[in-house]
């Protein structure tokens, strides 16, 4: 029987070419679009959940509180001192690390050296997270000081193999390590991602603040490992009060939370998880399997709108004994046999456009061929897809009664389901249009804070890394580049601008509130030059300068610092910072270097003749962008000839920033065009098969005199007013959900008036161009041959 049916699936899918076409063509895009859409969210849910036990790994976070108590905000750095504390005095941490690093740093061999991500850590961050060792022991690959451990990849790229054990390799042109491990390459989606690990025991020997961790610095991360993730709760309740019971200058509580859970649900408020990305994935759900309904619709509509051709076959069926069933079973057989067909075809898609898909979204997706999942993932949404697109034609197509069918005396009306088919084009472009508004938003929504002012000048500002030579000779490297006309200005400062990031308590200054204590600042060190070669903009003051020897105890407050201070005119104010008193000199508008998102938050300057961070450089725009780097590369390679040159632009540090809501507006534009192709194709051939019904009606008014304006209108018309259905109905749902969406953001674009307007001109123009040409061939036909039709 199953032989039988098949065989007859093919012949009625060889014997309606284009209707077949249209509807693989269609399912295939829905699929391959859907599975992209898979993989992505696949993806994004598995971050930091491919180690062992990924549910018993926590990270160790802070709630900022004032001095009610109340939580001001969450952070990811736990204070210096919290691993240490909880290691000695909660039992139920089987283990915890601290991890600090994460810079591009120079590691070596004798022959060649390259900039890679370090990591420094406790030796137990070999049992939080088990790395795979391809050499070495894990349980002592990083108890001694002068160890490294290497990425399959690092180790390779110094020696050409991964049989490195106990070579040596040169960190940053000055300490001689060992290599005591080699592990595999950790995966694209992991949140601790390094090149190269590094014992606790050398970064302290290396950095004196940490060999002496301060409570009120919040410098390093913190991983545990709970020997029950039932009792986490019991956990906190012991973490929570150990900040306070150790540093009484200011209230904080600790407490854990899932790593494998910070992805996706990292925003927090008043000290508990209010979601985060995991919204976007959502979305993406959605998105996936709307798209793939749209392509089930389409095959629907088209089985419907062909009814009447096979209800004289249905008749003559049962009449010579077929049974309801063994009708339904025929027709989801052809269905299935389409849908496979468009699997096939999705996958190859899939295939060939994976890189590019990577490319475009900068992620390391990829396919896991080997993983009986995959496929049964891919067969469960084929198999889904079959039965959603064929059940209800096979159940429709199977009722027709045979002597009516037979006599024809079933009415058009009630053989072809109207207004079904109307409802199912109807939530075709009310997606789409859902999809056009809800792009132009995203877009909208991302050049509104892409063009938000940043507080300092972003254009034209470049910066290198202060390594080697470059930090002992500064003066001589701002001497020459200066000299070359690259440059018009130079300044070193302790970290980039775009990621400052050194939280600290314990500032005091002249009529400080009790409540003054709880604030938490953020610091940066920088020398002379800072103002003029950066742009930040002053609101009083002026910035560090060689004509006052006084500035080297000089201070920078932000407008916000001041405003939390609740100072009116701070100039000329002597402060107190870890014991050193300094004198206010300036105030600087607040400028964008955490989230562009969130407004600025308070912030320090203060000077230091050698921060050991980053060198920036205002680049001359006389010159060309090229010649400018090919000046400053020179002088770089001559005084710091052992480090590779790595000049990096601010604005693409600044753009990475948006990175998130860049993925999303890809992802929009390019799903939300295959959706509205795939309903395209969908009105194309319902278009197509209405004209063919309507050929002698056609043929009969044109030979009573009716133009082809008339004859088109006639056809378009019907379609075009569920268009209009469609935009009442999807405009608002779209607006309602995208002001839901902006309202995320503390800065944000409104939906206008325009992009409403856009996107239902966009939608009715595609619709009567899919329409328009199909009722174009009908109005055009000759009237003898539609007269004789039938």
């Amino acid at each position: 029987m199953f032989k039988l049916n098949l065989k007859i699936a093919l012949r009625n899918l060889w014997r309606n070419k284009t209707s077949s076409v249209i509807n693989i063509a269609g399912l295939a895009a829905g699929l391959s679009a859907c599975l992209l859409l898979l993989l992505y969210i696949n993806y994004e849910m598995n971050f930091d959940r491919h180690f062992r036990d990924a549910d018993k790994i926590y990270q160790v976070m802070t709630n900022f509180q004032d001095a009610s108590g109340k939580i001001t905000s969450t952070g990811g750095s736990p204070g210096d001192g919290i691993a240490m504390a909880i290691k000695a005095e909660i039992p139920e941490v089987d283990v915890i690390a601290r991890i600090g690093g994460f810079d591009q740093s120079l590691i070596a061999n004798q022959q060649k050296g390259f900039k890679k991500t370090d990591l420094f850590a406790d030796p137990d961050i070999l049992k939080v997270f088990n790395y795979e060792f391809i050499a070495g022991n894990p349980n002592s690959a990083l108890s001694t000081p002068d160890a490294i451990v290497l990425t399959e990849t690092t180790a390779k790229l110094l020696f050409g193999t991964t049989d490195v054990l106990n070579k040596t390799v040169r960190y940053k042109n000055s300490n001689d390590l060992k290599v005591t491990g080699v592990i595999k390459d950790l995966p694209a989606n992991t949140s601790i991602r390094f090149d190269y690990l590094m014992p606790w025991s050398f970064f302290e020997s290396i950095n004196e603040y940490v060999r002496k961790p301060s409570w009120g610095n919040f410098n390093f991360l913190a991983m545990a490992r709970v020997n029950d993730p039932d009792k986490i709760d019991l956990v906190n309740a012991k973490v929570k009060k150990l900040f306070n019971a150790n540093y009484t200058d200011q209230r904080n509580e600790n407490f854990l939370f899932p790593l494998s859970d910070k992805h996706l649900h990292g925003e927090f408020m008043n000290g508990k998880s209010v979601g985060g990305d995991i919204a976007r994935i959502y979305l993406f759900m959605a998105l996936a399997f709307g798209i793939l309904l749209v392509a089930c619709i389409n095959f629907i509509n088209m089985a419907t709108a062909k009814s009447e051709r096979r209800a004289k076959e249905v008749g003559i069926r049962k009449t010579i004994g077929a049974t309801r069933s063994s009708l339904i079973i025929q027709f989801l057989t052809e269905t299935i046999v389409l849908t496979m067909v468009a699997v096939l075809i999705a996958v190859c898609i899939v295939e060939a456009s994976l890189p590019a898909f990577k490319n475009l979204l900068g992620m390391e997706i990829t396919i896991a061929y080997d993983n009986t999942s995959y496929w049964l993932g891919i067969l469960t949404v084929a198999l889904l897809t079959g039965l959603l697109s064929g059940t209800y034609p096979a159940l429709f197509l199977s009722s027709f009664n045979p002597i009516q069918t037979l006599k024809k005396k079933t009415a058009r009306a009630n053989l072809i389901p109207i207004n079904l088919r109307q409802v199912l084009v109807v939530v075709q472009f009310s997606f789409a249009i859902m999809l056009i508004i809800a792009t132009l938003v995203i877009y909208k929504q991302v050049q509104f804070i892409k063009n938000k002012p940043v507080g300092y000048n972003i254009h034209s500002l470049a910066e290198v890394l202060q390594d080697g030579e470059l930090n002992n000779k500064f003066d001589l490297f701002k001497e020459q580049v200066l000299k070359s006309g690259a440059v018009t200005s130079v300044n070193k400062s302790s970290r980039s601008m775009t990621d400052v990031g050194s939280w600290f308590y314990g500032f005091k200054w002249p009529g400080m509130e009790e409540s003054g204590k709880e604030i938490v600042f953020n610091r940066l060190e920088t020398h002379y030059d800072f103002v003029k070669t950066n742009g930040v903009e002053m609101v009083s003051g002026r910035d560090f300068s060689r004509d006052f020897a006084s500035d080297s105890a000089g201070i920078l407050l932000s407008s916000t610092a001041v405003k939390a201070m609740k100072l009116k005119n701070p100039l000329g104010m002597n402060v107190t910072l870890f014991g050193s008193q300094l004198k206010v000199i300036g105030v600087f508008k607040d400028f964008i270097w955490d989230s562009p998102y969130r407004s600025g938050r308070q912030m320090v300057i203060i000077f230091n003749k050698n921060p050991g961070g980053v060198i920036n450089m205002r680049l001359n725009p006389v010159n060309s962008l090229s010649k400018n780097m090919e000046m400053i590369s020179g002088i770089v390679r001559n005084i710091n000839p052992e480090f590779p040159i790595e000049v990096r632009f601010v604005n693409d540090l600044f753009a990475n920033k948006l990175q998130s809501e860049k993925t999303l507006g890809i992802l929009a534009n390019l799903f939300g065009g295959i959706a509205i192709l795939i309903s395209c194709l969908g009105l194309y051939g319902l278009a197509a098969y209405t004209a063919e019904q309507r050929t002698k009606e056609f043929g009969v008014r044109r030979v009573l005199g009716a133009s082809v304006g008339n004859i088109m209108k006639l056809l378009s018309t019907s379609f075009l007013k569920m268009v209009f259905i469609a935009v009442c109905i999807g405009v608002p749902l779209a607006y309602s959900l995208m002001n839901r969406w902006l309202t995320s953001f503390e800065f944000r674009t409104t939906i206008s008036l325009a992009i409403v307007l856009i996107a239902i001109a966009g939608i009715i123009v595609i619709a009567f161009l899919t329409v328009g040409f199909q009722a174009y061939k009908a109005a055009k036909a000759n009237p003898v041959e539609a007269l004789k039709y039938e």
